[in-house]
């Protein structure tokens, strides 16, 4: 049997049970009150096996049936990772290997409603989050008259070991992609089983920010992904960087670095490594950390590097809705060593960029203050990490494509953003995330942070735009500017969604293309 084949097979979506219940996948599913405005929500499904013992490091496998009517009141844990983020998941504090759950916000009174849904992959750079954290909630965006899922999927160590005794295991030569394998068991669930909530199989829009963004651009370019949705939405992210370090990695690559964590918590062979207890695991690779932000290409959930694949029109193409905020590398930058001053600043574009550091200056000038440097190396970070990848997503997609892209820009800051409780650490300006709680129109669920009229209404335009476009493909709609699709190449616009919402010019276009020429496939 294949690694594919150990999936639960692909059948017509699922019906409503009789009164009381719904079934799934495994079994029946007690039914739920509405809330006051209607919408329903079902906590903790399990969508494929608990990844633990023989199944760790293993595509998913079919979820074990139950008996009874299962009740779905309670968040499922959220997957093995380390504090490093901070409380991400402030009401959900259990954690555990066994983590492959899903939950679902359905407007819908019949199961025959046929609503478009909207899947939720949470970023965290593939090594923390959890698809319970309060700003997720789906609710809002389900008043909008869609169906909300939001997914759990493994993380670190867990989702993105590759290593050559796996690979061997493997009937498709593979390794290192076990979250993305994930994702798509949860797609495929999606597709078996969204008809019992009042859900279309067939209008299915992924939509994630962060790593959850990089995750879509590699299940855009994974053949195995085709067909499980009809529409994609990334925040701030994209895999299609060929700069080093900032696009997914070879698969010999992710089997070296795998061969030395093996070795350093004195694992001979991928036995005793499954033997180990997850929290052993997890001690180690936070002590010396490996990075999976960008996915392994393995030749099969990854085929090639996807900035090849889009690049000769090798992917899903499907209308996508993209973009990112105005300041995303301050809350990466503020975690490295800063600049003192701009001469230092200066001698480390010389460093990277060599014969195109004069290139590189003038495009991230350091001034002549600290102050300025620092602005400057902020601004390089978030370029490197999320800008361009994100850009180059957008202008594959747009020049390669039949499909639709439209492109935004995010200028507003939280107003009570300088707390930034959720993480141990400040970011200045628009910084990673900061779009978040708008998209989901959740802005009480950080009631300190003081919202304005200003971030009340932006927060009702950016979830209507994302539900739009959930429901057709086009983020326009009655009572929203309107939103041009992007063009590449050049003069393309893009929406700016800030204080005002209007479309501009696209921002920073000559650093990209300067990327794009240093560094382009």
């Amino acid at each position: 049997m294949t690694q594919a084949d150990s999936r639960p097979p692909l059948r017509g979506p699922a019906t409503s049970m009789a009164q009381g219940s719904l079934r799934v996948d495994g079994g029946q599913l007690k039914d739920v009150p509405p809330d006051a405005s209607g919408i329903r929500v079902f906590k903790g499904i399990p969508y494929a096996a608990a990844p633990i013992g023989a199944l760790r490091w293993r595509p998913p496998a079919a979820v074990p049936a139950w008996q009874g009517v299962r009740a779905v009141d309670t968040w499922g844990p959220r997957c093995v990772q380390s504090e490093r983020l901070g409380p991400l998941d402030p009401l959900n504090s259990r954690m555990d290997e066994d983590c492959l759950y899903l939950n679902v916000w359905t407007p819908a009174k019949a199961a025959a409603a046929a609503l478009p849904v909207m899947v939720w992959i949470h970023g965290g750079s593939n090594t923390n989050g959890a698809a319970s954290q309060p700003e997720y909630d789906g609710a809002q965006l389900a008043r909008n008259g869609v169906l909300v899922v939001s997914i759990n999927y493994r993380l670190d160590i867990f989702g993105f070991l590759a290593h050559p005794e796996l690979t061997a295991e493997s009937a498709n030569r593979s390794s290192g992609n076990y979250a993305l394998l994930d994702q798509i068991a949860a797609l495929q669930w999606v597709q078996r089983n969204i008809g019992a909530f009042g859900g279309d199989p067939r209008q299915v829009t992924v939509f994630g920010e962060s790593a959850g963004a990089i995750d879509i651009s590699l299940l855009m370019a994974s053949p195995l992904a085709k067909g499980l949705f009809a529409r994609a939405i990334a925040q701030s992210g994209g895999a299609l960087s060929s700069m080093p370090g900032f696009g997914p990695k070879p698969l010999a690559t992710g089997e070296s670095e795998g061969m030395r964590f093996a070795q350093s918590v004195g694992a001979e062979t991928m036995a005793e490594l499954r033997a180990k207890p997850a929290l052993e695991l997890l001690t180690a690779v936070t002590n010396s950390p490996i990075s999976y932000g960008f996915g392994v290409i393995d030749g099969y959930v990854v085929p090639e590097h996807p900035a090849a694949l889009y690049a000769k029109g090798a992917y899903n193409d499907v209308p996508l809705l993209i973009g990112a905020n105005a300041d995303e590398g301050s809350l990466f930058a503020v975690r490295m060593p800063m600049p003192p001053n701009a001469q230092v600043f200066a001698d480390f574009l010389r460093s990277q960029f060599k014969a195109a550091a004069d290139q590189a200056l003038a495009l991230y000038p350091p001034g002549q203050t600290a102050e300025s440097a620092k602005a400057a190396f902020m601004a390089l970070i978030g370029d490197e990490i999320i800008g361009y990848g994100s850009w180059a997503w957008a202008e594959a997609a747009a020049n390669k494509g039949r499909s639709p892209v439209y492109r935004y820009h995010f200028t507003r800051r939280p107003p009570g953003a300088p707390a930034l409780s959720l993480y141990p650490l400040t970011a200045p300006g628009v910084y990673h995330f900061a779009e978040i709680n708008y998209v989901f129109d959740n802005l009480d669920v950080r009631q300190e942070w003081g919202w304005q009229d200003a971030d009340r209404a932006l927060g009702k335009s950016v979830a209507a735009y994302w539900t739009n476009f959930a429901k057709t493909g086009n983020p326009n709609g009655a009572g929203l500017p309107t939103w041009e699709a992007y063009k590449a190449g050049g003069g393309g616009k893009v929406m700016e969604l800030g204080a005002a919402i209007a479309m501009r010019d696209e921002p920073q276009r000559a650093r990209y293309e300067f990327f794009s020429a240093l560094f382009g496939k």
